[in-house]
């Protein structure tokens, strides 16, 4: 059972995910949560289906047993987030987060400033993902990124999927009050509110629900 039950990172059909929204929220209701997200990839729509979208999200939050989110998960790139402000208004929050593949820890990091300077963004994903295979950023590029999330008030999600980021940069989130969320980054709704690992890091780290962007929710 989940001290602190909330899933704010999930997909469905309306992207690269499988299942409905519907379904995302029965999952959701079956395993406690308090809070889920639905954020699908912000590629997928254009004005008319980010309007049924989020529409639906409302829908099926009405009579849900938790709160229901509706976000996008956006792809920093060179030149930016992809969530321009008309679709960001329409949106509780909004995840950035690096999909692209690149060669050095020093791009991963100049993407992610880009995405920490940006008002539409509320939470960075998967953080550190692409770390293992292109290498780690230096402390000094760390503390950047640390001392611009707080001076911007982000967020980090802690992913299930990836594992990241890891105790120690949780446990200085924690120290800066930086919010954190946890994240299943779910495409089926099998896999919805799958992020038991988020928290035991999250509890490992010394995390309390006031260090949780979501945690008037839980």
């Amino acid at each position: 059972m989940l001290k602190f039950p909330h899933d704010a990172h999930t997909h469905t059909a309306y992207s690269d995910g499988t299942g409905s929204i519907a379904d995302s929220v029965a999952a959701a209701e079956a395993r406690g949560l308090g809070m889920l997200g639905i954020t699908d990839h912000s590629h997928y729509f254009e004005p008319g289906t980010l309007s049924r979208y989020i529409r639906e999200v409302r829908y099926w939050g009405e009579d849900a047993e938790l709160t229901i989110l509706a976000g996008l998960e956006g792809n920093i790139t060179a030149g930016g987030v992809d969530v321009p402000d008309f679709m960001a208004e329409k949106l509780d929050y909004v995840i950035a987060s690096v999909h692209e593949w690149l060669d050095r820890p020093e791009e991963y990091v100049e993407l992610v400033k880009l995405a920490l300077e940006d008002d539409n963004v509320d939470i960075i994903g998967h953080f550190g993902a692409s770390f293992p295979y292109i290498g780690f950023p230096s402390a000094d590029e760390l503390e950047e990124i640390l001392h611009l999330a707080e001076a911007r008030g982000k967020a980090f999600e802690i992913s299930s999927r990836y594992r990241v980021p890891d105790i120690d940069f949780i446990r200085e989130c924690i120290r800066r009050g930086i919010k954190l969320t946890f994240a299943s980054d779910a495409h089926s709704p099998g896999k919805v509110g799958g992020v038991s690992w988020s928290e035991r890091i999250f509890k490992k780290a010394g995390g309390a629900r006031e260090d949780l962007l979501f945690g008037e929710f839980l």
